[in-house]
């Protein structure tokens, strides 16, 4: 007699439910980029324009048009006239928030071996798509990893 194979799928409920938390991840990074890059730009530069952000993103100029406009009805970004964008209280917390994932995620990949061009590369997607447990236990190790000496 044969024995069943093993089941591979999930139950389709909770597969479902992480395509859409992935889905969601996604666009939540896009608008984490956009302020982290933004406030980047207003520390380092004392402004922040959507030329300078196509270029540094890669994308056309309505492309950032189109997202600072959601980020805009979304209350993270404020425009004036002739002078550029700026970030509202939240959009200063997301950015906040973002770069401290950020942080946090090339620090645990550089303790576990990875070189720092690398390590600020791969933390540049996996930090928007880290569970709020997995970043925790990131933070953990760290922690420990510290109080043994690294």
């Amino acid at each position: 007699m044969t024995s069943a194979p093993p089941k591979r799928l999930p139950p389709a409920e909770d597969q479902a439910a992480r395509f859409a938390q992935q889905r969601e991840a996604d666009r939540t990074a896009i608008a984490e980029d956009y302020v982290e890059l933004i406030a980047d730009l207003l520390a380092e530069e004392g402004e922040a324009r959507a030329v300078d952000i196509a270029r540094r993103m890669g994308v056309a100029q309505p492309t950032v048009a189109a997202t600072v406009s959601r980020l805009q009805r979304d209350g993270l970004v404020e425009t004036k006239p002739y002078r550029g964008l700026f970030l509202t209280e939240a959009g200063l917390a997301v950015a906040a928030a973002a770069r401290a994932r950020h942080e946090l995620m090339v620090r645990f990949l550089l303790a576990v071996g990875l070189d720092a061009e690398t390590a600020e590369a791969d933390a540049e997607g996996l930090e928007h798509h880290a569970s709020d447990k997995a970043l925790a236990a990131f933070a953990r190790f760290l922690e420990t990893r510290g109080s043994e000496g690294g």
